[in-house]
C-alpha cells in the first residue's frame, strides 16, 4: 500500500496579501492632493467676478444707487448744511461719500455669500481636497474688487459735479489706498453676515444693520451738528475715523477740514481699526464656513 503526499505549494501559489488600508486624508487636509492656497483663492475669486459680469445689474445697481444718492445730498440737501470749516459743501461730502459706498456695495456681498451657501456650492467646494480658508479669502477678493469699482465710479461722478482735491497726488492716491484696504476689511463683515443668514433676502435684511454707521458719521454732516448725546458714537465709530482720515489726505489736512489731531493720527487710527475689523470678522468667517452643514 503506498501513500501519495501532496506538493509542497510552490511560491506562485500563494495567494499574496492584500496591501493594508490607508487612511484617507480629509478634505481640506494639507497631506491630501489638491489645488494650494493660492490656486484656489484665485479660481474662486475669478468665479465670483465673471458672476458680476454675466450679471449687470451687479454693475450697474452700484451706479446708479451712488449717482443717485450723490445727486440728492449734493443738489437737494446740500444748499441747507453747512461744513463748518473752510471746504464747501462738495469737497465735503465726496470724500465720505466714497467710503460709504464701501458699506452700499457690501450689501449685495452678503446676499451674494448666502445664495452661494444656500445653492450647495459651498457644501461642493467643502468636499474638495482644497483649503477652506482660501475658498472665502477668493470670495473676499472679488467683493473688493467690485468696492473698488464703485469708487471709481462715485469719484469719476463727483468730478463732474464739483468736487475737487486740494492736495498732492500722493496724497489722493494714498486715500484710495486706504479706501481699498478698508473695503476689504469690512468685505469680511458681510461675508459673515451671508453665512450666517439663511438666505439671499435674510442676507440683505440683516446688511441693513450696517447701514446706520454709514449715515450717523461725519460723512455727509458735520458731527458737531448731531445731538450732543449721539456725536460721541458718531465721532468715534470707525466709518467716521476713515471719512476723516481719506477727507484729510483729500483736502490737504486736518486744519482745512476743521478737525482735531493731525492726518498721520487719523490714517494710523483707521488702519487699526480695519485690522481688528479684519482678525474679528475673518475669524468668524472661516470658522462659519468651515463647519459642514
Amino acid at each position: 500500500m503506498s501513500i501519495t503526499t501532496s506538493p509542497e505549494p510552490t511560491p506562485t501559489d500563494i495567494a499574496p496579501e492584500p496591501p493594508a488600508a490607508q487612511p484617507v486624508p480629509a478634505a481640506g487636509d494639507p497631506n491630501r492632493g489638491g489645488a494650494g492656497y493660492v490656486t484656489t483663492a484665485l479660481a474662486t475669486g475669478k468665479r465670483t467676478i465673471l458672476q458680476f459680469f454675466r450679471t449687470p445689474q451687479l454693475l450697474m445697481m452700484g451706479t446708479v444707487q451712488g449717482a443717485l444718492f450723490l445727486f440728492m445730498f449734493r443738489y437737494v440737501f446740500g444748499g441747507a448744511i453747512r461744513t463748518g470749516g473752510a471746504l464747501n459743501y462738495v469737497d465735503f461730502l465726496v470724500p465720505g461719500f466714497l467710503v460709504t459706498v464701501i458699506l452700499w456695495t457690501g450689501m449685495g456681498a452678503a446676499a451674494g455669500v448666502a445664495e452661494d451657501s444656500a445653492s450647495g456650492v459651498y457644501d461642493r467646494l467643502r468636499s474638495l481636497p482644497i483649503p477652506r480658508v482660501a475658498v472665502m479669502v477668493g470670495r473676499s477678493l472679488a467683493d473688493v474688487t467690485l468696492v473698488g469699482w464703485g469708487m471709481l465710479v462715485t469719484g469719476a461722478l463727483g468730478f463732474i459735479i464739483g468736487f475737487r482735491t486740494h492736495s498732492s497726488i500722493a496724497a489722493t492716491v494714498g486715500a484710495f489706498l486706504l479706501m481699498l484696504v478698508a473695503g476689504y476689511a469690512f468685505t469680511w463683515v458681510f461675508i459673515t453676515i451671508g453665512l450666517v443668514s439663511g438666505n439671499a433676502q435674510a442676507a440683505q435684511g440683516m446688511s441693513m444693520l450696517v447701514i446706520p454707521f454709514s449715515f450717523i458719521s461725519s460723512a455727509n454732516v458735520p458731527i458737531q451738528s448731531m445731538p450732543g448725546w449721539m456725536q460721541p458714537f458718531a465721532a468715534n465709530q470707525p466709518v467716521s475715523v476713515i471719512i476723516n482720515a481719506v477727507r484729510s489726505l483729500m483736502q490737504g489736512g486736518t486744519d482745512v477740514v476743521g478737525i482735531g489731531h493731525t492726518t498721520t493720527y487719523w490714517v494710523v487710527l483707521s488702519l487699526i481699526w480695519c485690522a481688528g475689523i479684519l482678525v474679528a470678522f475673518g475669524a468668524l468667517a472661516t470658522s462659519r464656513f468651515a463647519r459642514t452643514r
